[in-house]
């Protein structure tokens, strides 16, 4: 049977067996009919029996050279190891050679943060409404501390220790943590709590709720924070983990520490936290091409 013949049998398998859809067969397609394009360029033929685990890698190579995204090397991978398991299931092949073969790690996406004057912006709430004391609170501690979203719903209002100038949170794997809360984010939180009676329902322990009274959900987060980028002119989609890459961010720049962010963050590995140094990079580079005279592009 040809080379042509197996590919248009599987193809069919999987739109008519295992119902994928019509966008993902078609992906499938051109990912086999490349690799088919390869064997006939390097070996003349296609026999698929006779690919071995070195021509896949010599595929991968070729396509990651040509500036293909580890993700999508990972996809096409992923179309070959699929084919293979049917011929086996076939009987056609008596072995996968694209097991155990891997893509290049694909590029981990730098975290969107914004600058300090943006967030000042952000943060300049000019409100009496309880519901805005509120979000100008929780805005304020989260970028004053580095939460989590799911750390500043979970917070009560016993993790809250105005006097010290602590917040106690509980962060992945269950793990505790005390941090400091800032000037500004005090001064919103004692706004907030001094107006948190009048919505809270009898006994809730939730620091943050919401117009009944109950702890307030992520989702109504995230869409109060959208709320109030476009009520305060900020031109860019704005979601409660960018105050947390802007914190971490800015107290990189200020104090050079990364283990001090890392303690801060919650992050259990030191390399998750090194993604911020790519940006504290950024921030140099772009003072260095304004300030530098070698660099500065004349007028």
């Amino acid at each position: 049977m040809g080379a042509d013949t197996w590919i248009a049998r599987f193809l069919r398998h999987l739109e008519e067996e295992r119902r994928l859809s019509g966008h993902t067969v078609s992906a499938y397609g051109r990912d086999l009919r490349r690799f088919q394009a390869h064997l006939v360029q390097t070996q003349g033929a296609v026999d698929w029996r006779g690919v071995d685990s070195q021509c896949v890698r010599a595929h991968v190579a070729r396509r990651h050279r040509q500036g293909q995204a580890g993700r999508s090397l990972q996809r096409e991978l992923s179309a070959l190891r699929s084919f293979y398991r049917y011929l086996l299931k076939e009987g056609w092949v008596d072995h996968n050679p694209v097991q155990g073969v891997r893509a290049p790690r694909a590029g981990r996406p730098l975290p969107k943060a914004m600058d300090v004057d943006q967030v000042d912006r952000l943060l300049a709430l000019d409100t009496r409404d309880p519901l805005g004391l509120r979000d100008r609170a929780l805005m304020e501690l989260i970028y004053s501390s580095g939460l989590r979203l799911s750390e500043a719903v979970g917070l009560d209002l016993a993790d809250l220790d105005l006097a010290q100038g602590l917040v106690r949170v509980t962060g992945k794997g269950r793990k505790a943590r005390e941090l400091p809360v800032g000037r500004k984010a005090r001064k919103a939180l004692e706004d907030w709590l001094a107006v948190r009676g009048g919505l809270a329902e009898a006994g809730e322990s939730a620091l943050f709720v919401g117009r009944r009274g109950a702890r307030l959900t992520p989702r109504t987060i995230q869409y109060r924070l959208r709320l109030w980028a476009r009520r305060q002119g900020l031109d860019r989609s704005v979601h409660p983990h960018m105050l947390r890459h802007s914190f971490a961010t800015h107290l990189l720049e200020s104090s050079g520490d990364l283990r001090a962010v890392q303690e801060l963050l919650g992050h259990a590995n030191i390399s998750t936290t090194q993604v911020y140094t790519h940006l504290d990079f950024q921030h140099l580079a772009r003072v260095y091409d304004r300030a530098h005279p070698r660099a500065r592009r004349r007028k």
